[in-house]
């Protein structure tokens, strides 16, 4: 519509115009993809008298004119400037300049040095970064340290000011994918060598991704051959900067040396970034599936976008994507080598950023340049494979994957799903770590029954208060909790929970959702938060609703699938029933969950062989003329299982306590693992914090009585708070009356002076005031009084413990109280329909029965011989289960009463 039409248009129709106070939409800042697509004039004089929508190509050498702004274009021109305004705007950078290649930018920036200058690079760098540096080390006088940028306490050591000119980082590195702290390096070296320059290869993410300079960076430059381009049909290199000297030194070199860009490549590089948002969304999308799928197979994967890679934190902090760059190991060069050469729609080729996908081995290609010794001692696996994604449908590419892996002998087929065929070389390096000979590793490989046990807790002073920053003093009790692994045949695992109303229920392995698992892989740890998408997809299709479940076995269920389907890995999916049974009351406050953490953590740990049971120390042998002889201290299995063992079982029976609480305080795993006793003190209060070992416990002698009432501990905690916010005054001198208990007690139990008879007498009183503090909280309840008054006619000091409002209560037994006293007292409480246990505190942590007994060695065992525990022999039995001698049938209908002696007379125990 010309303008008259226009204004006769609006005349007709009597169209009012706008006032200037008329209120009007305040325009939002574009967004990334939008400034990507959208080209502006650098300034007026650049506006197309055509007014062309692509920037026109000045294919031109020369111009005519005097005092022009462009005369000759090695030192300017019209569609160079554009894309350096363009690329300028989406860097959030004042100036930008581009140049004939990645390698050209960073000799354009490494010009800035001078002889006698020291650079700090990485040492997971790309080859030709490696191959510059060399060159200005042996050519140019100028001292370069290789360190590990991703520790920033190793740069530090080889900062020297007035002498350190340059610090050259790379992230996430290539072809590793390790992460570097930008911000934390760059405010780092700016505050001891002021005058360095921090630079940054910032070609593995491209503007979209991460913008360095709004993290420190003085310096950031791009092979923009890769994303920035997209179509690897050019060859271009970016230079951001904000800094206006380091952008006249740079533009002085480009226009003396002559690697301007050209306006052909000028044209095709601002025409490839328009694009470069939607590109490398589908990119990293599939990238991600790429590196679960491998992950899940087993291989080691480099991936910053993986829940466990060590970097992620940090890299989440300066990065707004993950990247299409992934690497992965298989153990094997020519396994690797055979992999590359399968693919089809990976192409075999160095370099990245393409909108096709690229398969390469860096040791032979990328970085061949880098000696195999400089290799290793950086730790470049030889047979690394990396992998850069493009924008093909992730199906295909999938599936390409897959069958290159399966065609070089990495991966087969099993029960309908790939699985990966163990490589030779790992196999034989694990044979040689472990010091296996070939006899026992076929024993080992056997199917075997694990029996194992854990303890109980008690709180003994400090309830509640310790949420509120008190020192809790708890110890292990000698009740437990047995968890028994029976192998299966069928393809199925299953859970039998004795003392959940006999809870039973089985799963088809192949059935469980394991698309959704992200695999915590031998070595590694479990992330602090919990897999939310594996507990959804657990809940919605392996569990039927809580709702119709049995009370408390839907929790239970959950936490044993979510720590078997998260330690699965490559071909490592046992089938197996798992047995629970307790000694301990469930859900009494006496640490129930956190002993069946630690059960179901070592059995599922045991059988993926990600821990073992420690061999046995050698027997006692007699003296001979030849020989000294030995002599063998059993120490009842004490401290037989070693200290690494222990921390990787408490660490995975925590993530079942969060899946079972949400957010444990970790007192009650650490107390069933390790045993004994401890002091506690929550973190945030302004003074020390953590766990401490006491001793002291494990002669005396408590009465625990289970009320048989449930309670809220939630709401119990809540209502505590809810007083303190009330009467703050009052409930802070409790706590700190409590927390003197606490202190008190801690030294009595460690005073090595004080008497028998005083230290029974000081933990009596302290019983007494501990809960009369209690008391008053409001977290008493009137059957743990009526509990207190039958056992203080014996004159026995009560105490609830845990979180109190029913559960249990906890009474010191003193040395000169009789059996007949304590058999008395025992029948008064079950005539009022109360749980009594006699018990000790302060004994072994988690016990596993040692697999290396003389009775597993042998074939024909009575029925209810000692078992420690037993080969399974081949034979099928009902429900798809292998035979398992009768030691599970036994375990099953033993009396309560009857399962601690039953479980010591089946063999060696080794314990923590």
């Amino acid at each position: 519509m010309e303008t008259h039409e226009k204004a006769d248009f609006a005349s007709h129709y009597n169209l009012p115009t706008p006032a200037p106070e008329s209120p009007s939409l305040v325009r939002k800042p574009y967004r990334f993809s939008t400034l990507c697509a959208t080209v502006e004039n650098p300034n007026s004089s650049h506006k197309d008298q055509h007014g062309s929508s692509s920037v026109p190509i000045y294919q031109t050498a020369t111009f005519k004119g005097v005092g022009g702004e462009y005369d000759y274009s090695r030192s300017g021109n019209p569609t160079r400037t554009h894309l350096e305004h363009h690329i300028a705007k989406i860097s959030s950078a004042q100036h930008a300049f581009a140049v004939s290649s990645g390698m050209a930018a960073l000799d354009v920036i490494t010009r800035i040095l001078k002889p006698g200058c020291e650079v700090i690079a990485g040492d997971d760098i790309y080859g030709g970064t490696n191959r510059l540096l060399t060159y200005l080390r042996t050519h140019m006088n100028v001292t370069v340290h290789h360190v590990d940028t991703t520790k920033p306490f190793t740069i530090s050591p080889v900062l020297s000011p007035g002498k350190t000119a340059m610090v050259l980082l790379e992230t996430p590195t290539n072809p590793l994918l390790k992460i570097v702290d930008i911000a934390g390096i760059s405010s780092m070296v700016k505050e001891k060598c002021p005058d360095a320059v921090i630079v940054v290869d910032n070609t593995m993410m491209s503007p979209y991704l991460q913008r360095p300079l709004e993290h420190g960076a003085d310096i950031v430059y791009d092979s923009a051959t890769k994303y920035l381009s997209g179509h690897h049909d050019l060859m271009a290199g970016v230079i951001t900067c904000n800094r206006d000297d380091l952008a006249q030194q740079m533009a002085f070199t480009i226009n003396a040396v002559g690697n301007a860009l050209t306006p052909f490549d000028s044209f095709l590089l601002l025409r490839g970034t328009k694009t470069l948002a939607i590109r490398m969304d589908r990119q990293q999308s599939t990238s991600m599936l790429v590196a679960q799928m491998l992950q899940s197979l087993g291989f080691t994967v480099h991936y910053p976008g993986l829940s466990n890679h060590p970097g992620r934190e940090i890299h989440d902090r300066i990065a707004d994507g993950y990247g299409a760059v992934l690497s992965f190991e298989t153990g094997d060069r020519e396994l690797s080598e055979r992999i590359v050469g399968a693919t089809r729609l990976w192409g075999i080729s160095v370099s990245f950023g393409c909108v096709n996908s690229l398969i390469s081995m860096p040791c032979v290609m990328s970085h061949a340049s880098i000696d195999p010794a400089t290799r290793a001692e950086r730790g470049l696996p030889e047979d690394l494979i990396r992998l850069c994604v493009g924008i093909e449908d992730p199906a295909d590419l999938l599936d390409d994957l897959r069958h290159a892996l399966l065609d070089a002998g990495a991966i087969t087929m099993a029960a309908n799903d790939f699985v990966r065929i163990p490589t030779m070389v790992n196999r034989a390096a694990e044979k040689l770590a472990l010091g296996e000979s070939r006899i026992e590793r076929k024993k080992e490989d056997v199917d075997l029954e694990w029996f194992i046990s854990a303890p109980g807790k008690v709180i003994l002073f400090g309830e509640h208060a310790v949420v509120h920053g008190v020192t809790a003093l708890a110890a292990s009790v000698d009740l437990r909790c047995y968890g028994l692994t029976s192998p299966r045949s069928d393809n199925k695992i299953s859970v039998h929970f004795t003392n959940i109303n006999d809870f039973y229920c089985e799963w088809d392995i192949d059935s469980l959702p394991w698309d959704a698992v992200t695999p915590v892989l031998p070595g590694n740890v479990h992330p602090e938060g919990l897999d939310e998408k594996l507990l959804d997809a657990i809940n919605e299709r392996a569990l039927p609703p809580a709702s119709k479940m049995v009370p408390k076995s839907h929790p239970a269920a959950l936490a044993f699938l979510y720590l078997y389907m998260t330690m699965a890995y490559g071909t490592r999916r046992p089938a197996f029933s798992f047995t629970a049974r307790s000694t301990l009351p469930v859900g009494a406050g006496l640490g129930s969950s956190a002993a069946f953490s630690a059960c179901i953590a070592t059995a599922i740990l045991l059988l993926n062989k990600r821990i073992r049971a420690p061999r046995p120390s050698p027997p006692n042998r007699p003296p001979t003329d030849t020989d000294p002889g030995h002599l063998h201290i059993s120490h009842e299995g004490r401290c037989a299982i070693p200290q690494g063992t222990a921390e990787e079982i408490n660490s995975w029976a925590y993530v079942s306590e969060k899946v079972l609480h949400g957010n444990p305080s970790g007192v009650d795993n650490s107390i069933v693992v390790y045993g004994g006793a401890l002091s506690y003190t929550k973190p945030g209060f302004g003074k020390k914090s953590g766990m401490d070992r006491v001793s002291g416990f494990k002669s005396l002698k408590f009465l625990l009585v289970d009320s048989k009432i449930g309670r809220s501990t939630k709401q119990l905690v809540a209502n505590v708070a809810q007083k303190k916010m009330e009467e703050p005054d009052a409930v802070n001198k409790m706590f700190d009356a409590i927390q003197s208990i606490s202190d008190q007690a801690r030294l009595a139990l460690d005073d090595p002076e004080m008497s028998r008879d005083v230290l029974l007498a000081t933990l009596s009183a302290y019983i007494t005031e501990n809960h009369s503090y209690l008391v008053r909280l409001g977290v008493s309840h009137e059957t743990l009084e009526t509990i207190r008054e039958k056992c203080s006619v014996y004159n026995l000091s009560t105490k609830l413990t845990g979180a109190g409002g029913g559960g249990c209560s906890v009474t010191l037994i003193p040395d000169g109280f009789s059996e007949t006293q304590l058999k008395a007292l025992i029948d008064d409480l079950a005539a009022a329909n109360f749980d009594p246990y006699v018990t000790s505190v302060g004994g072994s942590g988690l016990g596993i029965l040692s697999p290396y007994g003389r009775a597993a060695l042998n074939s024909g065992l009575p029925a209810d011989g000692p078992i420690t525990p037993p080969e399974t022999p081949e034979e099928q039995g009902t429900e798809g289960e292998l035979s398992a001698m009768s030691l599970r049938e036994r375990f099953n209908s033993l009396k309560t009463e009857d399962l601690n002696q039953w479980a010591e007379e089946r063999g060696e125990w080794m314990f923590v």
